[in-house]
């Protein structure tokens, strides 16, 4: 799997997001120990995580003004 990257995650959808995490997550789980496909998915999670968390925050803000 290749790495997943913030900028490829912002042109996508909140929905397509959870959907392509839990492929990811998947793939994770299928995925060998100390391998660079490993190494890609832990890392493409965090990017989706952060990406759903920038959007949660931001939309929190939007709210409050």
């Amino acid at each position: 799997m290749k790495l997943i990257t913030r900028f490829e995650l912002a042109s996508k959808s909140t929905r397509e997001l959870h959907v392509l995490y839990r492929e990811v997550f998947n793939a994770l789980v299928r995925s060998e120990r100390e391998t660079a496909e490993r190494r890609n998915c832990l890392a493409s999670l965090e990017n989706i995580q952060n990406e759903l968390a920038s959007r949660a925050l931001y939309s929190l803000t939007q709210l409050q003004s």
